[in-house]
């Protein structure tokens, strides 16, 4: 049962073997770099508990002979189980949870630190009864370390026990049910050594991309507040390592064991051999309570610059925490300086095979204005990859930079040829490789965040670079129509992902997706006037990186000028054809089915395909109104030559609101924001959704399988961009409050241009006070429902709203 002890507690009392897996999900703990599941420490893999350890960007490709045919797939790959703690009461067989009676039990994730800490009491079956606390984190302080802490009591007895610490590098990756007909063993063993009394440590490999990963433990027994030195018993093979050790133990009398670990890997700078790197790190570890409070005073920097406050709504504001806990797990000050980009499910599991898809441009509104370098570092990762998406453009027969629809080590193709449909257990052709709008989306994140930081530097030396060669791609996919005058766009897929190709085709793509031609539009404008942006020597050498033609630029603002975008009954036609498609009975497939957000499996296993209807998976023409301003989106389609009412957005909107089963928890924060503009309360609706939608595991069991990165940072987004309304243009602040009824406001930090900012909107006023103590903080013009003022250093403004 979930409890909500306060906002900053996520917790469960009693033990249920049917929620465990999305538990160890939501009770994961991480520090951006490292990730470990909340399983509990004495169990094994098996139907219930799934032990999960992943490092940022740690792959592995492996095949599998399906039916004659080899399918490749790159995994993020679950690395040796450091968790290991199992205890033995005299001598009987080690604690499991199933072969004892439970007499209490609570299962909780402090989200102010990510402490994981479950209390156990249980009578096993000669009668004792036994009292057992365990708490742990991965250390927000120190990259490489996790510690982990029991505290047993025996409550009714005295004698002999055992507890067993190990390392075991015997894991598979096997926690998302239907993979697990592809291969799944990812690691070789390596070596195991005791390289001091108190230290175990394992080597492994990974077998394909060769990684080497390695972790030290460290095992302290203390009591009365005193370390206790106690028989140890060693037993190693190749790919397991354990020390067994021997406890007397006193009724009522509580005894402490520590383990310390420490996860090297050799893509980590200034490692050498990682196994003596991992032994001499975690030989100077601190004690649990001074690494812990260490570990407490980075998350309480974190929270200064990124908890958002509710007033009204007491499950809005624990789950928001939720969420804010578990995106800087995934993407904290850490995460910068790695080699990495987004994990759609973060680093708490293997759904997606921990692949990087478009969903950063849901997280990147957050970072960017909490934690730019990390933005920045996640950008780094699409950047280091560009000569794979040179090289991917040139083997479609096309320019530029055409980034993968699915990316993992490399920057390749790591789209699946097939997937596998669990309700009719039919592996089907996989075309969303198609989705070529994810170039569209790294494109607007550069431009999204040297907009919101005004870090020139890196729009000079990096962004520029990437954003034209990706305006060279959409180019070059582009042809022109001279019976229409207009540039058109064939055989990609929109966000929507249920249509594939045209009914009957017998090639994948459709013909002009309307988000991605508008989005190119304002690609090209932009890309036309990049370089004037730039420095002279700056523009010339990334004009000679890029090796720019003339008549590029001269395209471009073509383009701008002459896509092609269908329209049907004034409405924005998700693409060329969509009108003559079939509606969809609803209302029968609802009665007939109950759930149908995922009805391209449905229709499949009928033998159908949602080619045929007018439906969608997700927000697909909507999207437009959810990354650009309507003034921003008209001057687009108007530079065009169409039209675009006063009402455009919200007939949009309301059509394919009713043709949408989002299938993607993603389009409930597509039209929640959206609608926020003129149904404030349709969006709260959907908004409550997208917040619950994880901790409810409302996709019937993917949450166990992974966080979903794009719908958390999206809620939290939601209540910046849409409910406050906030948006940056012409180097001003700009908030523009669409407060729904069913909340009193909202209060959250950020940072803009360097300067620590707290926004408060309520019903009556919005307040910006400016944090003071940065170096280089400045004044910050902000506007405020057409009141425009400059926020001084260490000052605060109040707005009133008529």
């Amino acid at each position: 049962m979930l409890d909500q002890a306060d906002a900053f507690t996520l917790s469960y009392s009693g033990f249920d073997p049917g929620d465990e897996g999305l538990r160890e999900t939501l009770t994961s703990t991480g520090n951006g770099y490292l990730g470990s599941r909340g399983a509990a420490e004495w169990e094994d893999a098996d139907g219930i508990h799934y032990p999960g350890t992943y490092v940022h960007g740690l792959y592995n490709r492996a095949t599998t002979m399906l039916g004659g045919v080899p399918v490749h797939n790159e995994d993020l790959v679950n690395l040796p189980n450091w968790l290991p703690l199992k205890l033995r009461i005299g001598g009987a067989e080690v604690l499991r949870l199933a072969e004892v009676e439970i007499l209490d039990y609570h299962h909780e994730l402090d989200l102010r630190s990510a402490l994981l800490t479950r209390r156990l009491r249980f009578r096993d079956q000669q009668g004792r009864e036994t009292e057992l606390v365990s708490r742990r984190f991965v250390s927000m302080a120190s990259l490489h370390h996790a510690y982990l802490e029991w505290t047993l009591t025996p409550l009714n007895w005295s004698g002999p026990a055992e507890v067993v610490t190990a390392l075991d590098g015997r894991v598979v990756n096997d926690g998302v049910p239907r993979y697990r007909q592809l291969e799944k063993d990812h690691l070789r063993p390596g070596s195991t050594v005791f390289p001091e009394p108190e230290v175990i440590a394992i080597k492994s490999w990974t077998r394909q991309s060769e990684v080497v990963v390695s972790l030290a433990a460290r095992t302290l027994v203390h009591s009365a507040g005193e370390e206790i030195d106690v028989p140890r018993a060693d037993f190693r093979t190749p790919d397991y390592i354990q020390q067994t050790l021997s406890l007397d133990l006193e009724r009522g009398v509580p005894v402490t064991i520590e383990k310390s670990v420490t996860l090297f890997t050799s893509r980590d700078p200034a490692t050498g051999d990682t196994i003596m790197r991992a032994h001499r790190s975690v030989a100077r570890s601190r004690p649990f309570e001074a690494a812990y409070a260490h570990h407490v005073e980075s998350w309480n920097r974190l929270w200064e610059a990124c908890d958002v406050r509710v007033f009204g709504d007491d499950e809005t504001q624990h789950l928001l925490r939720v969420h804010i806990c578990h995106i800087l797990q995934t993407c904290s000050h850490h995460t910068a300086d790695l080699d990495a980009g987004v994990p759609a499910r973060g680093i708490n599991g293997e759904a997606y095979r921990g692949h990087i898809f478009w969903d950063e441009l849901f997280v990147y509104p957050f970072l960017t204005f909490r934690t730019p370098d990390v933005t920045k570092g996640l950008l780094m990762y699409r950047y280091r990859r560009l000569s794979e998406a040179r090289a991917a453009a040139e083997a479609a027969g096309y320019e530029g930079f055409m980034f993968p629809w699915q990316s993992a080590s490399l920057g390749t193709e790591e789209t699946q040829d097939l997937h596998l449909n669990p309700l009719s257990g039919r592996w089907d052709e996989d075309l969303s490789h198609n989705q070529r709008h994810v170039s569209a989306a790294i494109f607007y994140n550069i431009w999204q965040y040297v907009t919101l930081t005004e870090d020139t530097m890196f729009l000079e030396y990096r962004g520029a670079e990437m954003m034209l060669g990706i305006a060279r791609f959409w180019a070059s996919i582009a042809h022109y129509s001279p019976e229409r005058d207009r540039y058109e766009i064939h055989g990609v897929m929109g966000p929507d992902e249920y249509h594939e190709k045209y009914p009957g085709a017998a090639e994948g793509g459709l013909r002009n997706n309307a988000y991605t031609n508008i989005f190119v539009a304002w690609i090209c404008d932009i890309a036309a006037s990049l370089l004037d942006f730039l420095p002279e020597p700056r523009a010339d050498a990334v004009r000679a990186r890029l090796e720019l033609r003339d008549g590029e630029v001269s395209r471009w603002k073509d383009m701008s000028r002459k896509m092609f975008v269908p329209f049907h009954d004034g409405i924005i036609s998700q693409f060329e054809g969509y009108e003559n498609l079939e509606e969809l009975d609803w209302d029968g497939y609802r009665a007939k089915y109950g759930n149908i957000q995922r009805l391209d499996r449905i229709l499949k296993a009928e033998g159908d395909t949602p080619d045929r209807y007018k439906l969608a998976k997700q927000a697909d023409a909507v999207m437009l109104f959810f990354l650009f301003s309507d003034a921003e989106l008209r001057r687009v389609v108007t530079r065009l030559g169409y039209d675009f009412p006063d009402d455009a957005a919200q007939r949009t909107i309301e059509y394919y609101d009713q043709r949408t089963s989002h299938g993607s928890t993603l389009s409930y924060i597509t039209h929640a924001g959206v609608l926020a503009r003129f149904d404030p309360d349709a969006s709260w609706e959907r908004f409550k959704i997208a917040l619950g939608s994880d901790v409810g595991d409302i996709q019937g069991g993917t949450t166990r399988e992974g966080i979903h990165m794009g719908v958390m940072s999206g809620t939290v987004d939601l209540v910046q961009r849409f409910y406050a309304g906030m948006r940056v243009t012409g180097g001003k602040l700009r908030l523009d409050p669409n407060l729904p009824s069913g909340i009193d406001g909202f209060a959250f930090n950020m940072t803009y241009l360097r300067s620590p900012l707290t926004v408060t909107v309520m019903r009556d006023r919005v307040t910006v006070q400016h944090r003071d103590g940065v170096i280089d903080a400045v004044p910050v013009c902000v506007r405020v429902a057409g009141e425009e003022r400059l926020v001084q250093v260490g000052g605060e403004e109040t707005f009133d709203l008529a």
